[in-house]
């Protein structure tokens, strides 16, 4: 009799051993859930304000495009030459001027923005005509017109 109750004690203390691992095995589940869901909702917010401030920088910054010094004959042929030609002081070089082109001679040189440009081919799919609102560099970095509002300095008459 003795040991058919200490193996009821036994089972008995078996089973609530069992059930309090159970539990134990439940709260940490619950528990490791809500950190998930709580970590998920921290990198929620965090992508939404970075995907925000990446949206607002796409929006605010002026747009870039490339400038190319392209020779011009007396022909009005074309070609994409070194950057070294085109700049302020530099001979034969018309800027964005029409009227100075009949009298510079040639040949004469200027900046072409945009498009497909390789240096000794002509220039495709681009202007002369110099874009506002938006920076303008050349391949090597040099940098021809700053972008955005209020980048043209000088008054007017």
């Amino acid at each position: 009799m003795a040991e058919a109750r200490a193996r009821d004690k036994s089972r008995k203390q078996a089973r609530e051993a069992e059930r309090a691992a159970a539990e134990a095995a439940a709260a940490k589940k619950r528990s490791r859930n809500r950190v998930l869901i709580g970590g998920a909702a921290v990198v929620g917010v965090a992508a939404l304000v970075g995907g925000g401030y990446l949206a607002y920088l796409a929006l605010t910054a002026p747009d870039t495009v490339t400038a190319s010094c392209v020779r011009t004959d007396e022909n009005g042929n074309e070609i994409v030459v070194e950057d070294s030609y085109c700049g302020t002081g530099r001979p034969g070089f018309v800027g964005d001027t029409a009227s100075v082109v009949v009298l510079a001679g040639w040949p004469q040189y200027r900046y072409y923005y945009g498009g497909t440009t390789a240096i000794g081919s002509k220039p495709t799919g681009g202007t002369t005509v110099k874009p506002k609102n938006t920076e303008i560099k050349t391949k090597t970095g040099t940098t021809v017109q700053r972008g955005g509002l209020g980048s043209k300095i000088g008054g007017g008459s």
